[in-house]
């Protein structure tokens, strides 16, 4: 696996991350990837309810938020979350890669969406995107994660 520099926030501390996925595998692939990139876990939810709870309780930097879930889908917490924070940085993260769900999650409040299976580089890419507030300094951001180009 190739080496990353370490994300960092803008007061020099690690990134921390809400993990949400119903699968407790691709949650610890994504965590794996996070942690390689110098993150730390503020937190993990299999549903879009918990993750609600969860962002409440810990606040992360950023979320990493698959779309189809039980109980409560990705798009619907993603909504609800960014009405309660709208400064919320959101990643959705799905192999249901239809463009109206990746739009819906767009609209209501996600900053981008990376296409499962997860590949580390597009990961670290969408993330320097997402943490930089002048998009200009963090370079173009990948084409919509996902998409394969020749």
């Amino acid at each position: 696996m190739p080496q990353f520099a370490a994300l960092l926030r803008k007061d020099n501390q690690p990134v921390r991350y809400l993990v949400v996925d119903d699968s407790v595998f691709a949650r610890k692939n994504i965590i794996k990837m996070v942690q390689l990139f110098g993150g730390e876990i503020a937190g993990e939810a299999g549903d879009g309810l918990t993750a609600i709870a969860e962002y409440n309780r810990t606040k992360p930097d950023i979320v990493l938020m698959d779309i189809t879930m039980p109980q409560m889908e990705g798009i619907e917490a993603v909504e609800r979350i960014v009405r309660q924070y709208p400064e919320a940085r959101i990643v959705m993260v799905s192999s249901v890669g239809y463009q109206e769900n990746i739009l819906a999650a767009l609209q209501k409040g996600a900053k981008h969406f990376v296409q499962k299976p997860v590949k580390p580089e597009v990961l670290y890419e969408i993330l320097r995107y997402v943490l930089s507030d002048d998009p200009a300094l963090a370079g173009a951001p990948v084409a919509l994660a996902g998409e394969h180009r020749s």
